[in-house]
């Protein structure tokens, strides 16, 4: 009896964490991109932000299946989001196009964090209904890295429009309906 209740606990516990480890993942996946794209390696960088979305769409779903949605797996998921879809999409583009342009380059690859960070926030505080306000960041990250793959097919001023228009509907007070 007193075995059973020690495995029963274990288990129990081992339950509890699972959203948190895919939601670790997801962060561990979003770091290892900006270290690949520091060392130049976009591709693999771009690859592992997706494998991080993939995480991020588990990790809530398994949280609200298994009833084990918590604050603390909010605010972890929020910190893992700003690493996994804020800095390693942004750090994607700096270093596939942006980087040319210097300074402004510079400031919309921050921007761009920044208004993620905001969004972030904005969603940790208030009463959501169903309702997203702004882009999410997953989305928004997604598609700064999916624009990664047209850098030899549009014109490179482009990307400063993408990353303004993303950031800026991230921020923007607009509802989208959650799915």
């Amino acid at each position: 009896m007193f075995l059973s209740d020690i495995f029963d606990q274990t288990i129990k516990k081992l339950k509890a964490q699972t959203a948190n480890v895919l939601t670790l993942t997801n962060l561990s996946l979003g770091g290892f991109a900006i270290i690949f794209a520091f060392n130049q390696n976009l591709n693999l960088s771009l690859l592992l932000i997706f494998v991080a979305a993939l995480a991020d769409r588990f990790d809530g779903m398994i949280a609200r299946k298994l009833q084990i949605e918590s604050e603390l797996g909010k605010q972890l998921d929020s910190m893992s989001d700003i690493i996994s879809f804020g800095v390693a999409p942004a750090l994607l583009i700096y270093q596939g196009i942006l980087f040319e342009f210097g300074g402004p380059g510079s400031f919309f690859t921050i921007f761009y964090i920044g208004c993620g960070a905001f969004r972030l926030a904005r969603f940790n505080i208030s009463e959501n209904n169903g309702y997203f306000t702004g882009l999410p960041i997953t989305a928004a990250g997604c598609l700064v890295t999916l624009s990664f793959l047209a850098i030899p097919y549009i014109p490179a001023p482009a990307f400063f429009f993408i990353m303004i228009i993303l950031s800026l509907l991230m921020v923007s007070p607009f509802k989208l309906k959650k799915v």
